[in-house]
């Protein structure tokens, strides 16, 4: 008995997974850059833990905001581009359908094929025809305003409670220190999941975050003690 073969690709992952990680990973730099600042300008314990709060409410906000007005201009452009695709298939359905069978002809189907092909799929759905193989919107790949601003407030606020864990478990004049270290293994072991979910290259994605997480440390690490000393 033949079985319906059903593939599940990474494009499928695209729109929740970017959210996902550009929102732990900005948590966790965020987070405890502002810590390790904080903290090397010689600031009692409590100080960092009320900056490192305020900062983790403040990031997940604005992450929440950027994201949700970033993918919505998304949305906005998608709906104008399908709304004028709507009005050519009404006004000009056979330049449309034409159109449709370059397309096809372009990615390697003989004329009298492709000329089928585009007669069939408009026939059924001419505007999802369009909006796949014309203008490359697909249910995959369309702006999720709503999904991405959660998904990024969410994961901001899990990676920012990572290091003001370490903050509270690590002794007053330790806490750079122990910050810094923990801080640095959970984006590694973030960059590897990424990676992992994303079908990419592993040790690639662990050591690009990583590498930027070190320098965002090293970077205000500095500052705070210049400052506070």
């Amino acid at each position: 008995m033949h079985r319906l073969h059903r593939e599940r690709h990474q494009v499928q992952r695209i729109g929740w997974l970017r959210a996902a990680v550009l929102g732990a990973n900005d948590g966790i730099v965020s987070t405890a850059s502002l810590i390790v600042g904080v903290a090397s300008a010689a600031a009692v314990k409590g100080d960092v833990l009320l900056a490192g709060t305020a900062g983790l409410v403040a990031g997940a906000m604005s992450m929440a905001a950027g994201e949700y007005v970033s993918v919505s201009s998304q949305s906005d452009t998608e709906a104008a581009d399908l709304a004028r695709e709507k009005k050519e298939l009404h006004a000009e359905p056979i330049a449309e359908e034409d159109e449709l069978t370059g397309i096809y002809v372009q990615r390697g189907l003989g004329k009298d094929l492709a000329r089928q092909v585009a007669r069939t799929l408009t026939a059924k759905d001419a505007l999802a025809a369009h909006a796949r193989d014309e203008l490359g919107i697909s249910e995959f790949t369309t702006a999720r305003p709503i999904q991405a601003a959660l998904t990024s407030a969410i994961t901001f606020s899990v990676g920012a409670v990572l290091p003001l864990l370490a903050v509270v478990v690590s002794p007053p004049n330790r806490i750079v220190a122990i910050v810094t270290l923990s801080s640095l293994a959970y984006l590694a072991l973030l960059g590897a999941i990424g990676a992992k979910t994303g079908g990419a290259d592993v040790l690639k994605g662990t050591l690009r975050v990583t590498f930027w997480g070190a320098i965002a440390f090293a970077v205000t690490a500095g500052v705070g003690y210049l400052i506070g000393n």
